[in-house]
């Protein structure tokens, strides 16, 4: 540290998933430098190996209680690519509505529960809009706490109708889903989408699905805020433009999507980089993770997935995290719905990017504006589904190979890349979407972009646990235990 400056080491935090820890450089009132750690190391990529393939089924899923579909996902996936096999038209459609039903879900509980009630703390309680956040968001109490997870608890029917349960569903698998739908389980699927979308419409938009898919400019938005209809949206639009939410997280502007929900013509989300006002392709070919600054051995260079390695380092001095650096062409991205947004090329989200880039505002919006865009299209895939056709194909695991499989999780881009020799799994590497986002620096010094997000936020004479830090850390919704697997 230089002259004048103080060190805060904040953590654990509440209302994560997971263990963090952010060492922070502070001076003249804000963060210079940050570190953020993960502290708990599990090992999952070493549990798989040497087991078999199908094995990954099982296991992976287990990385994660709120996680659990999306890394049986990607392991599906990746035992789908060393198959050679293609999944089903209904279990390709039943498969996305397991997926987005737990993203969803995510959401929900990230702006409900984990995120918006910051703003019913007693630090706010001069602003304005306070009684109202308050009423509606203090933690555990509030009323649109209570109704986000009854409307949550609704959506999760779905699991129970297609995925028999919920978390560590079996029922994703390389050829499709292992458990069909009949003609009444459509009607009950209909039946319970239609519900959460009421409950959505009434309380958390105050309109319909479309009016928000449909938000195009930053212009619009403003007007949303200002004689919108009432919801948690707008108080929350509100809360943003009182605080100067935009100025506050923003990181390196380069974006990274796997594209999400295959369908018969192209992804509903499409996959692909965005960075510097350009839309650009992605080849996992360039994704390499460094462990410069990860407490692991393997420091001399960057390991391809595929050749990459989980081995903690017994005589560690220089590491600070368990979390990896991922990099793709030796840049970090951000990753998560904004992100996912933006690449898709949503007239919002770009907007959005051009104007602030990525902060704590846009990050919330993405995730509102695709919960509105997702379920309204799993109605459609609900009515898409045949009862009497074909839900999984079969295919026979090789005694050696390789493949991956890349996904999107509800907070960004996950990949599963499995190396199989002998009918043994020999590798297995996990790059999760919070390991982009909260990764530590690299060799060449480049922050990850949670590092980079946190210089210039603003620290408040006597706080150790500065709100603002708080406000940006959540804005992530980071899953620290899918980031250390």
């Amino acid at each position: 540290m230089s002259d004048g400056e103080t060190r805060l080491v904040v953590g654990p935090f509440n209302r994560v998933e997971g263990d963090l820890e952010v060492r922070l450089d502070v001076a003249e009132g804000a963060v210079r430098q940050a570190f953020v750690s993960s502290p708990l190391f599990r090992g999952f990529e070493r549990i798989l190996e040497g087991r078999d393939p199908r094995d990954a089924l099982v296991i992976a899923p287990r990385i994660c209680g709120i996680c659990s579909v999306s890394q049986s996902h990607a392991a599906a996936l990746a035992l789908a690519g060393l198959e050679g096999i293609i999944p089903t038209d209904n279990g390709r459609t039943a498969t996305n509505l397991i997926l987005a039903t737990e993203n969803l879900a995510d959401h929900l509980t990230h702006f409900h529960v984990f995120f918006m009630p910051d703003f019913a703390r007693a630090v706010y309680e001069d602003r304005p809009w306070f009684a109202t956040a308050a009423r509606r968001f203090k933690a555990a109490h509030g009323e649109s706490v209570r109704a986000a997870l009854a409307t949550r608890a609704t959506l999760l029917h779905v699991m129970g109708l297609l995925a028999g349960r919920w978390p560590h569903t079996l029922a994703l698998q390389p050829g499709g889903v292992a458990k069909g739908a009949d003609a009444r389980d459509k009607m009950r699927l209909l039946a319970t989408l239609g519900a959460v979308r009421a409950d959505l419409e009434g309380r958390l938009y105050g309109a319909p699905l479309e009016r928000v898919a449909e938000l195009a400019s930053v212009d619009e938005l403003d007007r949303w805020r200002s004689m919108g209809p009432d919801g948690d949206f707008r108080l929350f639009l509100e809360i943003a433009a009182d605080l100067d939410l935009s100025a506050l997280g923003r990181a390196h502007d380069r974006f990274l999507s796997y594209g999400a929900y295959p369908q018969e013509e192209g992804r509903l989300y499409v996959g692909g980089t965005f960075a510097a006002g350009r839309a650009g392709g992605l080849d996992p070919a360039a994704i390499a993770e460094d462990h410069s600054f990860a407490r692991m051995e393997g420091r001399d260079a960057p390991h391809a997935p595929f050749e990459g390695s989980t081995f903690p380092d017994a005589a560690d001095e220089t590491g600070y995290t368990w979390c990896k650096a991922p990099r793709l062409a030796g840049r970090p991205f951000e990753t998560g719905a904004f992100a996912r947004q933006v690449v898709a090329g949503h007239a919002l989200a770009r907007d959005l990017a051009a104007r602030e880039g990525a902060n704590v505002r846009s990050r919330v919006i993405g995730r509102l504006v695709e919960t509105a865009r997702t379920l309204m299209t799993m109605e459609g895939w609900v009515r898409a589904l045949e009862p009497g056709a074909p839900w999984c194909a079969q295919g026979t695991a090789p005694q050696a190979g390789r493949a991956f499989g890349l996904t999107e999780a509800a907070r960004g881009a996950l990949g599963h890349w499995m190396v199989v020799e002998k009918g043994r799994i020999a590798r297995y590497q996990i790059i999760a979407p919070t390991t982009w986002n909260f990764s530590p620096r690299d060799a060449a010094g480049q922050p990850g972009p949670l590092e980079a997000a946190l210089v210039g936020a603003p620290v408040r004479q006597g706080e150790t646990t500065p709100v603002s830090v708080q406000h940006i850390v959540r804005s992530f919704d980071p899953c620290m235990v899918c980031t250390v697997h």
